[in-house]
């Protein structure tokens, strides 16, 4: 069986909430003041799952994201252009603006309860999601970018009520000013 992977950029604090600074909050840019190395490229070791998984966004992050990939031609950014995305949204009616983009049909929980049986799912961003597939005992593994940063105020990934989670170390790794921590559920 394939996994669903959660992939966030993360501060010590666990705030997960606006690291580009699109968002406006006075607190926002904080993953993106270490420069663009930190945060460039495939950070989050995806590697071949781009050439054969499905990346799940919700809305907000399909149009930050939308915006910024699209256009963009490296390497990094023709894998992300070219796989699969799913948009879980209720109030999008067209997501053609960036390739390979299709609105999740049906059940959230059911479509990714379906497609895990054959490919992996990536989960960038989109806490609502993540919140969905967790509370569904969904998430195989969660990739974190964290950054030294405290905020003390956001949303943290962790911060909603429910199951206490059980997650195993995979890795650690520094990445400039960053450490990618790689954690599989128990």
């Amino acid at each position: 069986m394939s996994q669903v992977i959660v992939i966030e950029f993360i501060t010590l604090d666990g705030v997960i909430d606006d690291p580009d600074g699109s968002d406006g909050s006075p607190w926002g840019g904080w993953a993106f003041r270490y420069g663009p190395e930190a945060v460039a490229g495939d950070k989050f070791e995806l590697g071949e799952v781009l050439d054969t998984g499905v990346m799940l966004l919700g809305r907000v992050t399909w149009q930050l994201f939308s915006r910024i990939w699209s256009a963009r031609q490296d390497e990094f950014s023709q894998k992300m252009n070219a796989i699969p995305k799913l948009v879980a949204s209720r109030s999008l009616d067209d997501v053609e603006k960036w390739s390979n983009s299709t609105l999740l049909p049906g059940d959230l929980v059911d479509e990714v309860s379906k497609r895990r049986q054959s490919q992996d799912v990536v989960v960038a961003g989109s806490a609502s999601i993540v919140d969905a597939l967790r509370a569904a005992d969904l998430v195989d593994q969660y990739r974190l970018l964290v950054f030294p940063t405290v905020l003390g105020q956001g949303r943290r990934l962790f911060d909603q009520p429910g199951r206490p989670v059980g997650l195993n170390l995979a890795g650690a790794e520094r990445t400039g000013q960053a450490v990618r921590l790689v954690y599989n559920r128990d």
